[in-house]
């Protein structure tokens, strides 16, 4: 892994954790939800095209 995918790994998880505990305090919101999932696409087709 690229220090970029590595630098995006870390910010979908990071996203992660703060999108569950938004939901967790104010209730869910599925616009964040539906960010979080375009970010890790985004990260799995970077790590992908780095891999080959």
């Amino acid at each position: 892994m690229t220090g970029s995918v590595k630098t995006m790994a870390v910010m979908t998880f990071a996203a992660l954790v703060a999108v569950a505990g938004y939901s967790v305090v104010l209730g869910s919101n599925g616009w964040l939800w539906f960010g979080w999932v375009m970010l890790g696409l985004l990260t799995a087709g970077m790590a992908a095209s780095r891999g080959a």
